[in-house]
């Protein structure tokens, strides 16, 4: 079977041509900087490798974008960190952040791979103080309009200064002049997450009702801002790195061999030396006992999967203690089914997100766009450095596949920052991404 290395790193933004930072004077235009508030999710938390920890906090993206806003009189930005390196306890046994280290797979071959970090996690306890960065992972769009969100969110929690309202109702106290919001990426994120068997896609009705509430109460406070829309989740590492037919067999009579198996058990699927599709659970089998199918071209595999099972158990094909076929379950793929659902929920949400910021009078940043050109061949060159979706060697995402490096959240500044100066007419200078690491090699 194919050998799947674990390994991480990077994302990027704008176009394949080589992008240049700014060297003009900065200029506020008619946006008024002084009190900037970001509002969004995990990606506006800083939320990177797996956790949410200090140097995370330190590179998130509107973090950022406020050090390039203070060119133009932008004022402090407070965000509630996290001090530590390795993550906050949230909840009993929450995971660390992750490094990229030496380790061995269950074959004893030793190489690069995400493993845990090492040392003392942050306790949950109240910050205790007011925060501009109002990103709360894990957050959907109609989470910041549910009175009480902070019993349900530890990460809300943490800062949460009116207990029991809505996330909303704090805005307004906070006198903001100008934000930032990054929101609705859960509402189809946390249903591809489960591989489409947990968790559901946010309707569309509530959706838009929960952007325009939330966006409306921002507006409220007298500020204005941009909002970003939603990427195609489906072109992320987390999604891209274990191919399909990874199932990679090393000579034909192998292949005969589980041919030969699957024939016993009335199963049509034939397999030859090299590359074939993985064995997956599918409820729709005609089979009476084996509700199982190879998987097709399209498909994705989560970077969940348990890969010392498919590599020493033989998950994905045959299992090596019962010599019965071994799905890979349904939690660790999307199907093309769920795929089509993702991308149509995606389409309609930026729909409903693009006529709010239209109507409203709000910048909109095309961060869609953006990660289509970092999943393209040519990926995006910014000021001579490559950044592409790869896992571990592209540059913008972070060892949980899903996140950004600091220097993708340096990209994703930039691409805030684009629609800044387009809709207020001001010159604020990009962020240089070549001071921001991608993934940090041992």
């Amino acid at each position: 079977m194919k050998k799947i290395l674990f390994i991480i790193l990077s994302l990027a933004l704008f176009t394949s041509c080589e992008r240049k930072i700014s060297e003009y004077a900065a200029d506020k235009g008619s946006a008024n900087f002084t009190t900037y508030i970001s509002v969004g999710n995990s990606l506006v938390a800083g939320y990177a490798d797996g956790a949410l920890y200090h140097d995370g906090q330190i590179y998130s993206c509107p973090n950022l974008i406020a050090g390039q806003l203070q060119l133009a009189g932008g004022g402090a930005f407070v965000q509630p960190m996290v001090n530590s390196n390795v993550g906050v306890a949230i909840y009993p046994g929450v995971s660390p952040r992750l490094v990229l280290g030496y380790a061995a797979d269950c074959q004893g071959n030793v190489g690069l791979s995400p493993v845990p970090a090492q040392g003392a996690m942050d306790p949950l306890a109240p910050v205790g103080y007011a925060v501009n960065n109002f990103g709360i992972p894990g957050a959907k769009s109609f989470h910041l309009i549910i009175p009480g969100y902070d019993t349900m969110n530890p990460y809300y929690a943490r800062f949460a200064r009116g207990l029991g309202g809505p996330v909303v109702s704090e805005f307004i106290n906070l006198h903001p002049t100008f934000f930032t919001l990054q929101l609705g990426d859960n509402d189809v994120l946390a249903y591809a997450l489960a591989g489409g068997s947990r968790d559901s896609i946010t309707n569309p009705a509530l959706f838009y009702f929960a952007m325009k509430t939330v966006l409306g109460s921002l507006l409220a406070t007298g500020a204005s801002g941009v909002m970003a829309n939603i990427p195609d989740i489906t072109n992320i590492p987390f999604f891209t790195t274990v191919p399909y037919d990874g199932l990679v067999i090393a000579r034909q009579s192998l292949a005969d061999s589980i041919n030969m198996a699957m024939g016993f058990y009335g199963l049509p699927f034939h397999y030859v030396a090299g590359a074939n599709p993985f064995l997956i659970n599918d409820p729709s089998s005609p089979h009476p006992y084996f509700k199982v199918r190879q998987m097709q071209p399209g498909e994705l595999i989560l970077l969940t999967v348990p890969q010392d099972s498919m590599k020493c158990m033989g998950m994905g094909i045959i299992n090596r203690a019962t010599q019965l076929p071994y799905p890979i379950p349904n939690q660790y793929v999307l199907t093309l089914a769920e795929i089509a659902q993702i991308k149509a929920a995606t389409t309609v949400f930026n729909t409903i997100i693009d006529t709010l910021a239209t109507n409203h009078h709000v910048g909109l940043v095309d961060i869609n766009s953006t990660l289509k050109q970092l999943s393209s061949e040519s990926g995006i060159v910014w000021d001579g450095v490559h950044l592409d979706a790869t896992f571990v060697t592209g540059g913008a995402f972070s060892l949980d596949g899903i996140h950004l490096t600091p220097r993708g959240n340096a990209v994703s500044a930039n691409a805030f920052i684009s629609a800044i100066n387009q809709r207020f007419g001001s010159k604020i200078p990009y962020v240089d991404i070549t001071k921001y690491k991608g993934v940090v090699f041992p």
